[in-house]
């Protein structure tokens, strides 16, 4: 008798940033939950930060970042921020984009 390996669960899966940036478009499973979507914008704030800017726009950025809940996008700023403040003035156009929309969820 032999075993199935164990399923990788979801959010521990590698995420193709590369893809989804030239897609626009998210998998549904990167949304499916509250946890797994932080999870998802805490790494592609990782990945925004050790890629060249060459391999993406801030549109492409903008789009893919329009998909998760407003409290998701907030959270992407705020890891930017923690992670490398000094580099956030590179998003500043997507930045207050999404502030100016989303000023109700800054306090939550």
């Amino acid at each position: 008798m032999t075993s199935q390996p164990e399923p990788i669960p979801f959010a521990a899966q590698a995420i193709p940033f590369t893809q989804f940036l030239d897609s626009g478009q998210l998998s549904a499973g990167y949304l499916a939950s509250e946890y797994v979507a932080e999870q998802f914008v805490e790494r592609l704030a990782h990945y925004i930060l050790s890629v060249h800017t060459a391999r993406y726009t801030i549109a492409q950025l903008s789009k893919l970042l329009e998909q998760p809940a407003p409290k998701a996008q907030v959270f992407f700023f705020k890891c930017l921020k923690e992670t490398s403040p000094e580099y956030l003035k590179d998003f500043a156009p997507c930045y207050y984009g999404f502030m100016n929309e989303f000023n109700s969820v800054l306090f939550t």
